[in-house]
């Protein structure tokens, strides 16, 4: 299965708000497993180019896909890392009772995502960072 070359910005949107919840949902219950269902999601997302949130939220566009503004789909797998790797030490975390670090975390996930929400991308922000840094060292080889 090919990644697609753009997201519709709604299920972006959609998968922001579901790790933003869970996480506040966490802090809120004390529940940590609360955090595997965003975990889970975005791990099959970078792995197997399924996320079960957008695939869902899919069901309810309510215009065509290509209507939506688009959001680039290798941004948004690297954003999914991102959250991944946070979700994952948040839950691990708090499964040993290290609560300071299931806090740190969680709360790094969830201002990312909040952000995002807001209208800027720190993980598409340090994506950009991260071409430019390869594209100057590619260029400083080459000379």
């Amino acid at each position: 299965m090919s990644l697609p070359h753009a997201i519709p910005r709604p299920l972006v949107r959609l998968n922001q708000w579901t790790i933003l919840i869970s996480v506040i949902l966490t802090w809120l219950t004390g529940i940590e497993e609360i955090l595997a269902i965003p975990l889970v999601a975005n791990l099959l997302g970078v792995l197997c180019d399924f996320n079960p949130i957008i695939r869902f939220g899919k069901l309810f566009l309510k215009k065509a896909p290509t209507a939506y503004i688009p959001e680039d789909a290798q941004q948004q797998k690297f954003n999914s890392s991102i959250a991944t790797i946070c979700l994952a030490g948040g839950l691990v975390a708090f499964l040993f009772n290290w609560q300071v670090v299931g806090y740190v975390f969680t709360t790094m996930v969830a201002i990312a995502s909040s952000v995002a929400i807001a209208g800027f991308c720190i993980g598409c922000f340090l994506h950009f960072q991260l071409k430019q840094w390869q594209y100057r060292r590619k260029l400083k080889k080459a000379l």
